[in-house]
């Protein structure tokens, strides 16, 4: 697996931008990974992610899903040789809004290992959080649907609880902890209880000004970062 600094933080616009606009915010995500020395994910539609590759040198390309198909038959599927091939290096898998079955979910992460596709997988609770911990993905999202979008964040016990969990499993998985995320102060809040990464989708994209936002929560990583480093 491709090394992934930590922390990081993933710019998740989900289907609210494509095209120019998505371009434009990874064009900013682009710039201020270079600036702070942060790896920083961004995912877009698939039809964007060539166009977006092609225009940034720092952010790490993501796909918002993949099915587990091989080259052949698959008529409108996602093919994971596809995406590698359009730049991705990192895939989301089992978003609340893209859910896969066990058996589906055991078969993407395998392809993805095969093509050093970095997974980051979500969970809704603990429970399942340490059924997919076992399945070995790199980063592992501890992110309650019910928070999605709602600006309110998981409490420090959970995230505390949820990573410990994770790593007791499998010390090599990162956790991902982004329910909610709205300012730099709630990013600084998931580094400093242990995660490894944050994100964010409505608490970038609701911003008067995107990049002001996104910048706000990577100087909150920065910090937060710095914080750790005295203990």
């Amino acid at each position: 697996m491709k090394k992934i600094r930590t922390p990081f933080f993933i710019v998740n616009p989900k289907s609210y931008l494509y095209g120019e606009e998505s371009l434009q915010l990874a064009l900013v995500a682009d710039k201020l990974a270079e600036k702070y020395g942060i790896d920083i994910f961004y995912t877009a539609p698939f039809t964007d992610l060539a166009n977006i590759k092609s225009h940034t040198k720092y952010i790490k390309i993501t796909a918002q899903h993949m099915d587990p198909l091989v080259p052949g038959r698959g008529m409108g599927y996602i093919l994971p040789e596809s995406l590698k091939a359009a730049g991705a290096e990192a895939v989301f898998l089992n978003h609340a809004e893209h859910s896969l079955t066990l058996t589906n979910l055991v078969k993407t992460i395998k392809r993805a290992k095969e093509l050093d596709i970095i997974t980051i997988v979500c969970a809704d609770c603990l429970e399942e959080a340490i059924a997919i911990a076992k399945l070995g993905p790199d980063i592992l999202l501890c992110e309650p649907t019910a928070l999605i979008g709602t600006g309110k964040t998981s409490s420090s016990e959970y995230m505390i609880e949820t990573t410990t969990k994770i790593k007791e499993i499998d010390k090599n998985i990162l956790v991902m902890q982004a329910s909610g995320i709205t300012t730099g102060e709630d990013v600084y809040k998931v580094i400093v209880n242990g995660a490894d990464g944050s994100g964010a989708t409505s608490g970038i994209l609701n911003a008067p000004d995107k990049g002001k936002k996104l910048e706000e929560m990577i100087q909150a990583i920065v910090k937060a970062t710095n914080e750790n480093m005295k203990y």
